[in-house]
């Protein structure tokens, strides 16, 4: 079983792994981790499906929730965030004129 196949599926929890591996459950713990980064990466990539699905398909909040499994207030709160990451993404643009190249992006 490859650590990507732990971390995706986990079916029995850490002690029992640790045994049937005969590592430490720290050790399993660890394979099971995500990096803040690639979570964080993973949690805009969510809130912006969530605002994508709620604006762009125009599905009701009820709906929306359904869909991804989440309380509709849930899903409100990451809907706004979404939106406003795009204002300050937009603002960031519009702050270089046309035509003039960002120094850092």
């Amino acid at each position: 079983m490859t650590r990507t196949i732990l971390r995706k599926k986990r079916p029995l929890p850490a002690r029992e792994m640790a045994e049937m591996f005969g590592v430490n459950p720290r050790t399993i713990r660890s394979w099971n981790a995500v990096k803040r980064e690639d979570w964080i990466d993973e949690q805009a990539a969510m809130r912006e499906s969530i605002r994508a699905y709620h604006d762009d398909e125009g599905h009701t909040w009820p709906q929306t929730a359904e869909h991804f499994g989440m309380s509709s207030s849930a899903v409100r709160q990451r809907c706004y965030r979404a939106r406003k990451e795009r204002e300050v993404e937009a603002a960031e643009k519009s702050k270089h004129l046309p035509g003039e190249m960002p120094l850092f992006d």
